[in-house]
Protein backbone atom coordinates (compact mmCIF):
# COMPACT_ATOMS: atom_id res chain seq x y z
CA UNK A 1 0.00 0.00 0.00
CA UNK A 2 1.02 3.44 -0.62
CA UNK A 3 0.08 7.26 0.03
CA UNK A 4 -1.68 9.31 -2.35
CA UNK A 5 -1.26 13.47 -2.49
CA UNK A 6 -4.30 14.27 -0.10
CA UNK A 7 -4.83 17.64 -2.74
CA UNK A 8 -7.10 17.55 -5.20
CA UNK A 9 -7.11 20.67 -7.75
CA UNK A 10 -10.30 21.24 -9.59
CA UNK A 11 -10.42 20.98 -13.42
CA UNK A 12 -11.55 24.29 -13.99
CA UNK A 13 -11.25 27.67 -10.99
CA UNK A 14 -15.17 27.34 -10.48
CA UNK A 15 -14.40 24.03 -8.90
CA UNK A 16 -12.40 24.48 -5.68
CA UNK A 17 -9.68 21.70 -4.33
CA UNK A 18 -10.70 19.42 -2.04
CA UNK A 19 -8.33 18.55 0.40
CA UNK A 20 -8.36 14.52 2.34
CA UNK A 21 -7.35 13.96 5.69
CA UNK A 22 -5.71 11.07 3.80
CA UNK A 23 -5.84 9.05 0.83
CA UNK A 24 -3.75 5.55 -0.27
CA UNK A 25 -4.20 2.64 -2.66
CA UNK A 26 -3.82 -0.39 -2.15
CA UNK A 27 -1.33 -3.01 -4.15
CA UNK A 28 -4.85 -4.45 -5.72
CA UNK A 29 -5.33 -0.91 -6.86
CA UNK A 30 -8.38 -0.22 -4.33
CA UNK A 31 -8.71 3.14 -3.29
CA UNK A 32 -9.07 4.59 0.34
CA UNK A 33 -9.98 7.83 1.78
CA UNK A 34 -9.84 8.41 5.84
CA UNK A 35 -11.45 11.30 7.55
CA UNK A 36 -11.33 12.04 10.80
CA UNK A 37 -14.38 13.71 12.24
CA UNK A 38 -14.24 15.04 15.81
CA UNK A 39 -17.70 17.54 15.47
CA UNK A 40 -20.61 16.37 14.20
CA UNK A 41 -21.74 18.38 10.70
CA UNK A 42 -24.77 18.41 9.02
CA UNK A 43 -23.68 17.84 5.72
CA UNK A 44 -20.88 14.85 6.55
CA UNK A 45 -23.07 12.20 3.99
CA UNK A 46 -23.20 14.52 1.29
CA UNK A 47 -19.26 15.51 1.74
CA UNK A 48 -18.35 12.13 1.96
CA UNK A 49 -20.04 11.20 -1.63
CA UNK A 50 -19.06 14.30 -3.36
CA UNK A 51 -14.98 13.23 -2.28
CA UNK A 52 -15.45 9.52 -3.19
CA UNK A 53 -17.34 10.95 -6.60
CA UNK A 54 -13.42 13.24 -7.28
CA UNK A 55 -11.68 10.10 -6.25
CA UNK A 56 -13.90 8.25 -8.77
CA UNK A 57 -13.70 11.14 -11.46
CA UNK A 58 -9.91 11.64 -11.13
CA UNK A 59 -9.33 8.34 -12.45
CA UNK A 60 -10.76 9.00 -16.07
CA UNK A 61 -7.67 9.63 -17.98
CA UNK A 62 -7.08 13.24 -20.07
CA UNK A 63 -7.65 11.57 -23.43
CA UNK A 64 -8.11 7.76 -25.45
CA UNK A 65 -11.26 7.46 -23.08
CA UNK A 66 -12.81 4.55 -25.10
CA UNK A 67 -9.54 2.33 -24.46
CA UNK A 68 -10.15 3.17 -21.01
CA UNK A 69 -13.73 1.97 -20.75
CA UNK A 70 -14.26 3.21 -17.14
CA UNK A 71 -11.94 0.90 -15.78
CA UNK A 72 -13.05 2.38 -12.11
CA UNK A 73 -10.83 0.87 -9.30
CA UNK A 74 -12.79 0.32 -5.81
CA UNK A 75 -13.42 2.65 -3.88
CA UNK A 76 -13.55 3.38 -0.51
CA UNK A 77 -14.64 5.96 2.15
CA UNK A 78 -13.78 5.62 5.46
CA UNK A 79 -15.21 8.61 8.73
CA UNK A 80 -13.48 7.50 11.94
CA UNK A 81 -16.14 9.73 14.26
CA UNK A 82 -14.81 10.56 17.57
CA UNK A 83 -17.33 12.32 20.04
CA UNK A 84 -20.58 12.38 17.90
CA UNK A 85 -23.23 10.01 16.57
CA UNK A 86 -23.90 9.10 12.94
CA UNK A 87 -26.26 11.60 11.38
CA UNK A 88 -29.86 10.27 11.39
CA UNK A 89 -28.63 7.11 13.38
CA UNK A 90 -31.98 7.26 15.48
CA UNK A 91 -31.24 5.49 19.23
CA UNK A 92 -28.92 2.55 16.72
CA UNK A 93 -25.90 2.27 19.40
CA UNK A 94 -23.89 0.50 16.39
CA UNK A 95 -20.05 1.80 16.23
CA UNK A 96 -19.66 0.05 12.65
CA UNK A 97 -21.45 1.20 9.46
CA UNK A 98 -20.99 -0.87 6.19
CA UNK A 99 -22.56 1.09 2.99
CA UNK A 100 -22.92 0.45 -0.18
CA UNK A 101 -25.43 0.93 -3.31
CA UNK A 102 -28.14 -1.94 -3.23
CA UNK A 103 -31.63 -1.78 -4.48
CA UNK A 104 -34.38 -0.31 -2.34
CA UNK A 105 -36.59 -3.44 -2.79
CA UNK A 106 -34.86 -6.29 -1.82
CA UNK A 107 -31.56 -5.15 -0.47
CA UNK A 108 -29.64 -7.07 -3.21
CA UNK A 109 -25.91 -5.05 -3.86
CA UNK A 110 -26.29 -3.03 -7.14
CA UNK A 111 -22.64 -1.46 -7.36
CA UNK A 112 -20.12 -3.37 -5.17
CA UNK A 113 -16.98 -1.46 -5.63
CA UNK A 114 -18.24 1.76 -3.97
CA UNK A 115 -17.79 1.90 -0.03
CA UNK A 116 -18.78 3.98 2.91
CA UNK A 117 -17.86 2.91 6.57
CA UNK A 118 -18.63 4.99 9.06
CA UNK A 119 -17.23 4.15 12.34
CA UNK A 120 -18.57 5.74 15.61
CA UNK A 121 -15.92 5.76 18.20
CA UNK A 122 -18.56 6.78 20.66
CA UNK A 123 -20.39 3.84 20.53
CA UNK A 124 -17.23 1.36 21.19
CA UNK A 125 -17.30 0.75 24.81
CA UNK A 126 -15.70 -2.33 25.00
CA UNK A 127 -13.12 -2.88 27.74
CA UNK A 128 -9.53 -4.31 26.93
CA UNK A 129 -10.51 -7.81 28.49
CA UNK A 130 -13.48 -8.15 25.50
CA UNK A 131 -11.16 -7.44 22.53
CA UNK A 132 -11.34 -10.10 20.20
CA UNK A 133 -10.10 -9.47 17.27
CA UNK A 134 -7.82 -6.61 15.46
CA UNK A 135 -10.55 -4.38 14.69
CA UNK A 136 -11.61 -4.14 18.42
CA UNK A 137 -8.16 -3.48 19.02
CA UNK A 138 -7.56 -0.68 16.64
CA UNK A 139 -10.70 0.55 18.02
CA UNK A 140 -9.78 0.71 21.68
CA UNK A 141 -6.61 2.47 20.87
CA UNK A 142 -7.93 4.71 18.24
CA UNK A 143 -10.66 5.92 21.34
CA UNK A 144 -8.02 5.31 24.19
CA UNK A 145 -5.00 6.65 23.02
CA UNK A 146 -4.74 9.79 24.30
CA UNK A 147 -5.05 8.10 28.09
CA UNK A 148 -2.90 5.40 28.00
CA UNK A 149 0.11 5.14 29.28
CA UNK A 150 1.18 2.34 27.47
CA UNK A 151 0.39 -1.05 25.83
CA UNK A 152 -1.28 -4.02 28.07
CA UNK A 153 -0.52 -7.89 27.26
CA UNK A 154 -4.00 -7.37 24.76
CA UNK A 155 -2.54 -4.64 22.58
CA UNK A 156 1.11 -6.28 23.03
CA UNK A 157 1.63 -6.52 18.75
CA UNK A 158 4.81 -4.37 16.64
CA UNK A 159 1.60 -2.33 14.55
CA UNK A 160 0.15 -0.85 18.02
CA UNK A 161 3.76 -0.21 19.72
CA UNK A 162 5.16 1.36 16.62
CA UNK A 163 1.34 3.50 16.79
CA UNK A 164 1.86 4.26 20.38
CA UNK A 165 5.42 5.28 19.79
CA UNK A 166 3.93 7.60 16.91
CA UNK A 167 1.40 9.03 19.34
CA UNK A 168 4.25 9.64 22.16
CA UNK A 169 6.04 11.75 19.56
CA UNK A 170 3.30 14.34 18.93
CA UNK A 171 2.66 14.92 21.84
CA UNK A 172 6.71 16.11 22.46
CA UNK A 173 7.10 20.24 23.13
CA UNK A 174 9.11 21.37 19.96
CA UNK A 175 11.98 21.48 22.49
CA UNK A 176 11.55 17.60 23.36
CA UNK A 177 10.94 16.64 19.59
CA UNK A 178 14.55 18.20 18.72
CA UNK A 179 16.42 15.91 21.59
CA UNK A 180 14.44 13.00 20.04
CA UNK A 181 15.02 13.76 16.48
CA UNK A 182 19.06 13.92 17.45
CA UNK A 183 19.19 11.05 19.60
CA UNK A 184 16.99 9.46 16.78
CA UNK A 185 19.88 10.54 13.89
CA UNK A 186 22.95 9.72 16.44
CA UNK A 187 21.34 6.17 16.62
CA UNK A 188 20.87 6.19 13.24
CA UNK A 189 24.46 7.73 12.38
CA UNK A 190 25.72 4.46 14.57
CA UNK A 191 23.85 1.70 12.80
CA UNK A 192 24.84 2.98 9.33
CA UNK A 193 28.30 3.32 10.79
CA UNK A 194 28.25 -0.42 12.19
CA UNK A 195 26.26 -1.36 8.91
CA UNK A 196 29.18 0.24 6.59
CA UNK A 197 31.97 -1.56 8.58
CA UNK A 198 30.06 -4.69 8.28
CA UNK A 199 29.95 -4.31 4.36
CA UNK A 200 33.74 -3.43 4.36
CA UNK A 201 34.80 -6.29 6.26
CA UNK A 202 32.23 -8.41 3.88
CA UNK A 203 34.41 -7.23 0.64
CA UNK A 204 37.98 -7.42 2.74
CA UNK A 205 37.11 -11.03 3.11
CA UNK A 206 35.83 -11.70 -0.16
CA UNK A 207 38.56 -10.10 -2.37
CA UNK A 208 41.30 -11.93 0.00
CA UNK A 209 39.30 -15.35 -0.73
CA UNK A 210 39.37 -14.25 -4.65
CA UNK A 211 42.94 -13.27 -4.51
CA UNK A 212 43.95 -16.48 -2.30
CA UNK A 213 42.14 -18.45 -5.10
CA UNK A 214 43.98 -17.00 -8.37
CA UNK A 215 47.62 -17.37 -6.39
CA UNK A 216 46.66 -20.90 -5.38
CA UNK A 217 45.75 -21.28 -8.98
CA UNK A 218 49.17 -19.39 -10.41
CA UNK A 219 51.24 -21.57 -7.52
CA UNK A 220 49.36 -24.98 -9.01
CA UNK A 221 49.79 -24.41 -12.76
CA UNK A 222 54.00 -23.37 -11.89
CA UNK A 223 54.30 -26.57 -10.00
CA UNK A 224 52.81 -28.34 -12.68
CA UNK A 225 54.73 -27.06 -15.63
CA UNK A 226 57.98 -27.27 -13.73
CA UNK A 227 57.37 -30.96 -13.40
CA UNK A 228 56.58 -31.27 -17.56
CA UNK A 229 59.99 -29.32 -18.03
CA UNK A 230 61.97 -31.61 -15.21
CA UNK A 231 60.74 -34.52 -17.46
CA UNK A 232 61.80 -32.79 -20.90
CA UNK A 233 64.85 -32.18 -19.43
CA UNK A 234 65.57 -35.52 -18.64
CA UNK A 235 64.64 -36.96 -22.07
CA UNK A 236 67.83 -35.23 -23.37
CA UNK A 237 66.10 -34.63 -26.87
CA UNK A 238 64.91 -30.71 -26.60
CA UNK A 239 67.17 -27.58 -26.44
CA UNK A 240 66.41 -24.93 -23.51
CA UNK A 241 64.64 -22.99 -25.64
CA UNK A 242 62.42 -25.59 -27.34
CA UNK A 243 61.46 -26.99 -23.75
CA UNK A 244 60.46 -23.25 -22.79
CA UNK A 245 58.64 -23.08 -26.02
CA UNK A 246 56.64 -26.55 -25.36
CA UNK A 247 55.75 -25.43 -21.60
CA UNK A 248 54.59 -21.64 -23.17
CA UNK A 249 57.05 -20.13 -20.39
CA UNK A 250 60.38 -18.15 -20.18
CA UNK A 251 63.87 -19.56 -21.34
CA UNK A 252 65.08 -17.96 -17.54
CA UNK A 253 61.98 -20.32 -15.97
CA UNK A 254 63.39 -23.68 -17.71
CA UNK A 255 67.14 -22.44 -16.49
CA UNK A 256 65.70 -21.93 -12.96
CA UNK A 257 64.09 -25.94 -12.91
CA UNK A 258 67.54 -27.00 -14.30
CA UNK A 259 69.42 -25.35 -11.78
CA UNK A 260 67.07 -26.97 -8.68
CA UNK A 261 67.36 -30.33 -10.75
CA UNK A 262 70.97 -30.03 -10.82
CA UNK A 263 70.86 -29.47 -7.21
CA UNK A 264 68.57 -32.30 -6.24
CA UNK A 265 65.48 -30.48 -5.31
Amino acid sequence: MYYNKNEHVGDTEDIGTVIFDLTCTADNGERFIIEVQRTAQDNLKKRMLYYSSKLIADQAPKGNRRAWNYAISEVYIIVLMDGFAMPDAGDEKCFLHDICLCYRDHGKIFYDDLGFIYVELVNFVKAEAELVNDLDRWLYVLKNMSSLNGLSTYLRKPIFEKLFQLAKYSKLKPEEREMYNVSLRNKWDAESIRSSQEDQLKRAREKAMAEGKAEGEVIGKAEGKAEVIKNLLSSNKFSISEIAELADVTVEFVKQIEAEKAKGK
